[in-house]
């Protein structure tokens, strides 16, 4: 019985490992398609978050099967539970990459190439950093070691946060008055969701920091 559950929770951990490298990987060749505005490049980049909405249904399911078969306690129930948040997590940060995704290619042509070079490759690179650290505390089991990576996030996410914040302002100050009000909200809006990215990355940190250490859960 004990066998079969750990190679079941296996089975499941393997599946979120393979969602969070795709979403990895997805905005690793966002960064080199934003350079260039190429849409080439971004059509590969969905291609590795395609179908998020089944494969989360699926691991879903697998937890529930494992919730109903073997009534897991203590740490592997919060190891369960957790898992099924964060499925969630890896599906809003994939819609939120799919939404950047065809977004910016609306608007790309449109963005200075400073304010590119200035903010927003910077801006990626520290959501791809945030989701490279989370990706893997995946397989870290050492609780120092954990909250390390955690505080890492941390840093990641709120450098997602500053440099959204001083793209906005150069944005807005840069806009003449002729400028289309619609255009600026719709550059403003594709970026957000590339920070919004780093936001998932830490209520998934946060919930593998969970599964080892226990205590309340903190919402993030």
């Amino acid at each position: 019985m004990i066998k079969n559950y750990d190679k079941e929770l296996q089975s499941v951990k393997e599946a979120i490992l393979e969602l969070s490298g795709g979403l990895l990987k997805a905005n690793e060749l966002i960064l080199n398609a934003i350079k260039t505005c190429d849409k080439k490049e971004f059509s590969n980049a969905k291609s590795h978050i395609k179908n998020i909405s089944n494969k989360t249904n699926d691991i879903d399911n697998s937890i529930i099967k494992l919730l109903a078969l073997y009534a897991p306690e203590a740490r592997d129930l919060r190891q369960v539970v957790s898992y099924l948040k964060i499925t969630t997590e890896l599906q809003r940060a994939s819609t939120n990459t799919r939404s950047f995704i065809r977004g910016f290619i609306d608007v790309c042509e449109d963005v200075d190439i400073n304010t590119i070079n200035e903010y927003a490759i910077p801006l990626q690179n520290s959501t791809i950093r945030a989701l490279k650290i989370m990706n893997d505390m995946i397989n870290i089991d050492d609780q120092d070691e954990l909250q390390d990576c955690f505080n890492d996030v941390l840093i990641e996410e709120n450098k997602t946060d500053d440099l959204y914040e001083l793209l906005e302002k150069n944005i807005l100050n840069s806009a003449k008055k002729s400028d289309d009000f619609e255009k600026i909200h719709r550059i403003l809006r594709a970026f957000r969701k590339s920070a919004k990215i780093a936001d998932r990355t830490i209520s998934i940190a946060n919930l593998l920091v969970y599964i080892k250490v226990g205590g309340t859960l903190q919402k993030v």
